[in-house]
């Protein structure tokens, strides 16, 4: 008999809304479902990280995705008052296929996992991670992070530049 401690109940139950959200952004007929089942996929994803001991990428899951992607997602389905209008002509005809497809690939997964031999750690140590990140972000890797800055700068200079309307002047 397997005993299972609270991190492991904690685990599968997110892991179990992790795959639940991610089939209903799949198959949900109305986008705004499934933005927010993305919302419960990505809250997923942030718990297991935590529960993984990788605090940064928690708290970037949480601000870049679910803080900006996901309210940029949001804004573009609720601004666009015409994508209710829109009627799609040609629905999946290969969703037989997807599935069976889908099916298989589980099941060679589930026989991977169930056959891997898997190590266990004896004593897991839970420690922070945003420090040593941090460090090395602004000492070793202050170039690369320096010019992905300049990037992003760029990128929202030149997304203003394409939002923004013409104004014809008499």
């Amino acid at each position: 008999m397997i005993a299972l401690n609270w991190f492991d109940i904690v685990f599968f139950v997110f892991g179990l809304v992790l795959v639940a959200s991610s089939v209903m952004v799949a198959f949900a007929r109305n986008l705004i479902y499934s933005a927010f089942s993305l919302l419960g996929a990505l809250v997923a994803v942030a718990v297991l990280f935590v529960l993984l001991s990788a605090d940064f990428l928690a708290v970037t899951q949480i601000l870049i995705y679910m803080g900006g992607i996901l309210v940029l997602i949001l804004f573009a389905i609720m601004l666009t008052s015409t994508i209710r209008d829109v009627r799609i002509s040609n629905r999946s005809v290969a969703e037989g296929a997807a599935f069976l497809i889908a099916l298989i690939t589980f099941v060679l997964l589930g026989i991977l996992a169930w056959n891997a031999p898997w190590l266990e750690a004896r004593n897991p140590t839970y420690e922070p991670t945003t420090r040593e990140i941090g460090n090395l972000l602004l000492s070793k890797y202050i170039l690369p992070f320096e010019i992905a800055s300049v990037l992003l700068l760029v990128a929202v200079v030149g997304a203003v530049v394409l939002a923004r309307k013409e104004v014809k002047r008499p």
